[in-house]
């Protein structure tokens, strides 16, 4: 497990920043949190170097690139075992479309995220892929109508 990082006010003011902005210049996010750029600068490093700040990206709108259908998938293995976990878990990594992956507790072992052109690419998905994986028991979708939040921003505390 790693460990706990201790962030001060200014380190907090940085990570909120840099959430909504990723793009924001050294120099910008320095006014913001009041200092001058090179502690700006050597604290960014630290948060980075550290693991605090993982990477940078761009948020993309899955409509305008062709992504229109969009589900969470619960999928129940045959087994509770390390063995399927991990055949599991390695089967999903090589399918581009499934954006996220969570194992968790309830009535699934692990809901999945998972992001189409159309109906008919994600029924190919599933038919194709998903449901090829020898270790899957069973598989509920859900297709997300609508989404009223999708924020990529952590509170911080």
């Amino acid at each position: 497990m790693k460990t706990k990082i201790k962030l001060d006010a200014t380190d907090r003011k940085i990570l909120e920043i840099l959430q909504s902005n990723a793009k924001i210049t050294n120099a910008n996010l320095a006014t913001k949190i009041g200092l001058s750029p090179a502690p700006t600068l050597e604290r960014v490093k630290k948060l980075e170097n550290s693991g605090v700040i993982k990477s940078y990206h761009a948020m993309l709108d899955t409509n305008t690139v062709g992504l229109g259908v969009s589900t969470f998938v619960m999928v129940s293995l045959k087994g509770h075992n390390k063995d399927n976990i991990d055949k599991f878990i390695q089967s999903i990594e090589e399918i581009d479309e499934i954006i996220e992956c969570h194992h968790i507790t309830g009535s699934g072992d692990f809901i999945l995220k998972i992001i189409s052109n159309d109906i008919s690419s994600y029924q190919r998905l599933m038919l194709e892929k998903v449901s090829n994986i020898d270790v899957v028991d069973n598989m509920q979708s859900m297709v997300i109508l609508s989404t009223f939040k999708n924020s990529k921003v952590m509170p911080i505390p």
